[in-house]
């Protein structure tokens, strides 16, 4: 059983405690961590990493993203919503074949892993593809199939769905896990959307799916059904099933907030997207006063245009302080805690990761302090969300293995990756 010591001058644990260990020892054995300590301790090491220029942390959880639209980054940008669906990524999408979508991915990955992001929660066509990216590259994939109701496929594309999941959960040595990813109220119509909550039900398996992202869509509903979309989704049975990711929520009432609470639903705040799409701006600190259990994403990189999670963390950080007019309602610890132990607890899997903890599963990143716009080291939370960058992370570790070292990807070769990506795409208009 390989045996790592990992030396950091800072060990930010995110566990019950918020305990920060400085200087701090992770132990880790095969692919769990065996020991978090205050004490160097002693034994025979296989490798030793890290040193006192490093803080070390959790994997950054990408609690939403569409990875293979990194193809469409800058493709379509500066629209809104909608048309921004309906005009360019929706029929560009129609189009995508299989090796588009399996290298788009891999570029998403690597892109994501150098950003210190070891598990990310995807909805996406071509699925396998992302799932053989994901086992290749030895990141942690929580895979679904989009659903669009509206299509006269849609029963067919739900049982494709169905025999994904079955084929997909748990390989990878357990790093991909499966949803159904019924893609939102307003594209998937009620008939669909049971079929797929009753598939989930009997095979166990959770759902991804967009909620209440625009007004628009929410003003929709209310006209429509009387109802808005979460409080739709609770009448007819989705939050039955366990876990549930809802991405976005933008747009809610107290209602749907006490809803999301008591239902122990999973949301992705996705503030550089919705920024960008000019969605609006989820009421995240009063969701967390609720309750709800809330992780950063990205969303895809054609709404953002990046897969940066610690970028994530800190318009999470900034954006509600100006709304709120209150620089104390999302703190830089808060901020970090939702991209990483509550991303995991978003998605079902904080049993195994989101904390350094014995026990839990070695998906650990970390970043070297050893630079100009991290200098003093006053306090090293804050660092990290309002001063840190995706290219000081260092070294990746994902379940146990050390997939990116001195910044560089060690899984594939990054520059090929770069390249087939690149090709997929040439003629594009």
């Amino acid at each position: 059983m390989p045996r790592t010591l990992i030396r950091a001058g800072s060990v930010i644990t995110m566990n019950d405690r918020a305990e920060i260990l400085a200087p701090g020892f992770v132990v880790v054995e095969d692919s769990r961590i065996a020991s978090v300590t205050a004490e160097e301790p002693q034994g025979e090491w296989d490798r030793i990493i890290g040193g006192p220029d490093a803080a070390v942390l959790p994997g950054l959880v990408n609690a939403h993203t569409h990875v293979a639209m990194t193809l469409m980054r800058g493709y379509a940008d500066d629209m809104e919503l909608m048309p921004w669906l309906e005009q360019k990524i929706w029929p560009t999408e129609f189009k995508l074949k299989r090796d588009d979508i399996y290298w788009g991915s891999l570029l998403g990955m690597v892109e994501m892993l150098r950003a210190g992001v070891t598990t990310f929660n995807d909805m996406y066509w071509w699925f396998d593809a992302t799932a053989q990216a994901a086992r290749e590259v030895g990141i942690r994939a929580s895979l679904s199939a989009v659903l669009l109701g509206f299509m006269d496929r849609a029963e067919k594309d739900l049982a494709a769905a169905a025999e994904f999941a079955e084929k997909w959960r748990g390989a990878a040595d357990g790093r991909i896990t499966a949803m159904l990813g019924p893609h939102a109220p307003y594209t998937c119509p009620d008939s669909i959307m049971r079929s797929a909550i009753e598939t989930a039900h009997d095979l166990g398996l959770g759902v991804h799916i967009h909620l209440s992202e625009t007004a628009s869509e929410v003003k929709e509903s209310v006209e429509k059904i009387g109802a808005t979309p979460i409080r739709h989704m609770e009448d007819i049975g989705l939050f039955e099933i366990h876990p549930v990711l809802a991405a976005h929520c933008v747009h809610v009432t107290d209602d749907d907030i006490d809803i999301l609470a008591r239902r122990k639903v999973g949301v992705s705040h996705n503030p550089g997207s919705n920024m960008k799409l000019a969605s609006g701006t989820a009421p995240v600190p009063k969701m967390l006063k609720a309750g709800v259990i809330l992780g950063l994403g990205t969303d895809g990189a054609a709404s953002n245009n990046n897969l940066d999670v610690l970028e994530e963390a800190r318009l999470a950080a900034l954006v509600h302080k100006l709304v709120c007019d209150d620089p104390t309602c999302v703190t830089a610890y808060q901020a970090l805690e939702l991209a990483t132990r509550g991303g995991a607890r978003a998605l079902g899997l904080d049993d195994r990761i989101g904390m350094l903890a014995p026990g839990m599963k070695a998906d650990i990143i970390l970043i070297g302090l050893d630079r100009p716009h991290l200098t003093p080291r006053h306090n090293v939370v804050s660092h990290l969300v309002y001063s840190a960058r995706a290219c000081d992370v260092q070294t990746v570790l994902v379940n146990g293995e050390i997939v990116v070292n001195d910044g560089k990807v060690t899984t594939v070769d990054e520059r090929e990756v770069m390249a087939r990506a690149a090709e997929r795409v040439r003629g594009w208009s």
